[in-house]
């Protein structure tokens, strides 16, 4: 039999990262995947940077290590000149842009006692877009047309799911470091494989947020990204999205206008988020 562990989004939560490390030391695993999202939205980037490649972790890109990589290239969409996040983002890993930009956008994983596995982020050749639970199975079979692997590890939604789909086995642990389901624990799994096929055990591990605040704090986070940072903060409070429908209720409230932090704190006082997120997120 061999044991993995499995994580994805980290997103820059060093506290998240050290509980399920302590978690994870009780099955003596064979090896740790990590599924993208590695930085950005918390403020460990270098932290967890150097934690995980310590380790040698078999690891792959997400859409965040794109905010990195892609700013101020001609890669970058245009509407990114407006963003204030990945300026910050950019500062906090100067070092480490060839690093992860050597880092492989999906991984195909064979062993020798059970099934391959195919590591992706998103889509296939799109992390910015993912599968969830509910993803009709139509569009699941288009999408993973090619993919010869029956079971696929995916990402990018923190949404948990198990799934089954034709032949093909979907394995999503959820996210590590920015819940979005409404429990703050961390989230990861334990697949086990042999000539069977692979067996996911769950995991979620509480942690303690005061050191994530403290380090925005310390770093002065909502000084140098402005509203964007504080509604980066309430998903972490929240567990839920808040930056998307902020920004999506404030074209809609005040079309042509800028999102101000008056008009974040009306959206978080008196809208009803749940009008404007995805079905999969509404509490």
């Amino acid at each position: 039999m061999t044991r993995l562990a499995v994580l994805s989004d980290i997103h820059a939560n060093l506290p998240a990262l050290e509980a399920v490390v302590a978690d994870m030391a009780q099955f003596h695993v064979d090896q740790v995947i990590v599924a993208g999202d590695i930085v950005n939205w918390g403020p460990f980037n270098r932290e967890v940077m150097a934690y995980v490649t310590a380790q040698r972790w078999s690891m792959i890109r997400g859409n965040n290590e794109l905010y990195l990589l892609d700013y101020l290239t001609p890669r970058a969409p245009e509407y990114w000149s407006e963003y204030t996040l990945p300026p910050w983002l950019r500062e906090q890993l100067k070092d480490w842009l060839y690093y992860i930009g050597g880092l492989p956008d999906e991984l195909q994983l064979r062993y020798h006692d059970a099934p391959m596995i195919r590591v992706l982020h998103g889509y296939p050749n799109n992390p910015w877009r993912g599968i969830f639970p509910d993803t009709p199975e139509a569009q699941v079979r288009d999408l993973l047309v090619g993919v010869q692997e029956t079971t696929v590890i995916m990402a990018h939604t923190h949404i948990v799911m198990d799934r089954v789909v034709g032949d093909w086995h979907l394995l999503n642990p959820g996210s590590v470091g920015a819940p979005l389901d409404g429990d703050p624990a961390a989230k990861y799994m334990i697949l086990d494989g042999d000539a069977d096929g692979w067996r996911a055990t769950q995991r979620r591990v509480e942690f303690d947020y005061a050191p994530l605040y403290a380090e925005f704090e310390r770093q002065k986070f909502i000084e140098q990204v402005g509203v964007t940072g504080q509604l980066i903060i309430e998903e972490f409070k929240d567990s839920r999205l808040r930056v998307q429908p902020c920004q999506i209720w404030c074209k809609e409230t005040y079309p042509g206008e800028a999102l101000t932090v008056e008009r974040m704190h009306e959206f978080l006082s008196s809208v009803d988020a749940n009008r404007y997120m995805p079905a999969p997120y509404r509490e």
